[in-house]
């Protein structure tokens, strides 16, 4: 984009130098005509040059405003995947499945306690009444999953699907075992989130690599390749996580 303004701005300079030329050297008769010419030619140019930056910023905001949404609903995934984690012991790679969990699965309340009983072992030993510490756990009821996470919201039913997206475009979803140890990864494309945008600006989109920009072609939370919960995305992007 860089390049193509400059080229721009190079064409706009040498059009103006050619006004100048004319102005001093072709005959007086033919000045007019020529010189319309070239100021409607300047004039374009200097349109498509404000057009190209002005999209790139229209782009910007919009690519900002897809993106936020998007990650608002990775955010619900991750914490939906944590909690179906903690009953289930895993994770899950099933939409359907995520949702008849929140809608159907409970928390265990649990409270710890540190008491101290008779040591049996340690008292014949001894010879003398001996006791130790131990950590009891009690469970004092349930809580349902929903009203945890979403409470009278339903926006959970509806999280498989990518907002702004292309018509019926789902987020990915995997589940397996990294080491012994859970993992889950939920993502989708740039390119399915800026659909009906200039080809070109969501390719550059695709390849970014910065600190506050989302790196890489996808929007993704988790990750197979490595035990994280976290997303791709700078904290700008998700101020109220």
């Amino acid at each position: 984009m860089l390049n193509f303004i400059i080229a721009i701005v190079v064409v706009i300079l040498l059009t103006i130098g050619i006004v100048w030329l004319i102005d001093k050297f072709v005959p007086k008769k033919l000045k007019i005509v020529v010189n319309l010419v070239l100021w409607i030619i300047i004039i374009a140019l200097g349109y498509f040059t404000f057009m190209s930056v002005y999209g790139e910023i229209q782009f910007n905001q919009l690519k900002e405003k897809r993106y936020s949404a998007v990650i608002d609903r990775l955010i619900d995934i991750r914490d939906a995947e944590l909690a179906y984690k903690q009953v289930n012991g895993k994770f899950t790679d099933n939409f359907d499945e995520l949702v008849k969990f929140i809608d159907n699965g409970e928390f265990t309340i649990t409270q710890k306690r540190d008491t101290t009983v008779h040591d049996a072992e340690m008292t014949k030993r001894f010879g003398v009444d001996m006791t130790k510490e131990i950590v009891l756990t009690d469970t004092l009821g349930k809580r349902p999953v929903r009203d945890s996470l979403f409470g009278a919201d339903t926006r959970y039913k509806q999280m498989m699907n990518v907002p702004a997206g292309e018509s019926g475009a789902k987020f990915k979803l995997q589940a397996g075992m990294l080491d012994d140890i859970p993992v889950f990864e939920a993502s989708v494309d740039k390119e399915v989130i800026l659909h009906d945008q200039d080809k070109n600006l969501v390719e550059k989109e695709k390849q970014v690599v910065s600190v506050d920009g989302v790196n890489g072609p996808t929007l993704t939370v988790g990750s197979m390749n490595e035990v994280k919960t976290t997303g791709n995305w700078p904290k700008t992007y998700s101020k109220g996580e």
